[in-house]
This record gives C-alpha cells, sequence and structure tokens, in this order.
C-alpha cells in the first residue's frame, strides 16, 4: 500500500511540473483592440471581421481569421480579439440592423447599412471597395485602431 502511494505522489507531481512546463512555454498572447465610434442606431449589432490577406476582403463572411459580433449600447463600442499571429491585418465592421451579419446593399452594390474599414479610407462611387493594402495595418503584442462608421458613400 505504501508503494502505490509513493507512486501515486511521483505521477502527481510529474504531471503537475509538466503542466506548468508548457504554461511558462506557451507564446504570449496578442490583443486587437477595436473601438467603434460614430455609431447611429441603437438597436441591433455591430459586426467586425479581422481578415489577414486580401483573399475576401472585406465583403466575405468565411475568409476572415476571427470575427464576432456585439450588441449596440451606445454611439461606440470596443471588441478585443486574441492570439493573432504578427502580421498585416484588416479589419471590415458592419452596423448589422436585420441580424443576417452582412452588409446589405442595394442593385447597384451600394451599402444600405452602416459599415466602416480599418485605416478609414475613402469609399465611393469613383474608389470602389477599399483594398487590403489600403486597409491593413501591423499587428504589435498590443494594437488597438480607431474605426469610424460611414451610413452613405464618401462624396
Amino acid at each position: 500500500m505504501l508503494k502505490i502511494t509513493h507512486f501515486c505522489r511521483l505521477l502527481l507531481t510529474t504531471l503537475l511540473s509538466l503542466s506548468c512546463t508548457s504554461i511558462a512555454n506557451a507564446e504570449p498572447t496578442t490583443k486587437l483592440t477595436v473601438l467603434v465610434n460614430g455609431i447611429r442606431h441603437q438597436k441591433g449589432e455591430i459586426c467586425l471581421r479581422v481578415y489577414a490577406s486580401e483573399k475576401g476582403f472585406p465583403m466575405s463572411d468565411t475568409s476572415e481569421v476571427q470575427s464576432g459580433c456585439t450588441k449596440i449600447t451606445g454611439s461606440s463600442l470596443r471588441k478585443d480579439f486574441y492570439g493573432l499571429k504578427p502580421g498585416n491585418y484588416a479589419v471590415a465592421v458592419v452596423d448589422d440592423q436585420n441580424g443576417n451579419k452582412k452588409l446589405d446593399t442595394d442593385f447597384f452594390g451600394i451599402p444600405k447599412e452602416g459599415f466602416g474599414i480599418s485605416n478609414n479610407p475613402t469609399v465611393s462611387i469613383t474608389t470602389g471597395t477599399p483594398k487590403f493594402s489600403k486597409s491593413s495595418f501591423s499587428m504589435a503584442k498590443t494594437t488597438t485602431i480607431n474605426i469610424v462608421m460611414k451610413y452613405s458613400l464618401d462624396p
């Protein structure tokens, strides 16, 4: 009986030390904070998508690396994303009033809901949809970006 107890203690000590080692060697967590300002509505939610490349940016809802929606409670909000690897990213934001988690557009492709893009590029009929290269930013360990909502195209 004494040998079994000693073996259990040894096994428990070994497992505990292994779990502490893996925690100590874990990669540092990155944090992207997105601040969204200029929200006009007090209903619905703001949906954000983080893209790591131009693939699907800014309209696709399947090519983002992280995404999330937050209930609107005021004219601004904050959403944090964790665990992004160092590199360039861009963020697309939608003021989703009807709950379908995408930007609704009219027949001509003009947005019917509020939207925002990282780096706040000009979005007009002339400039078209913003490119990833104009909207991207470099991700550091802790990065904060500000996005201003638009409810119409720029002149």
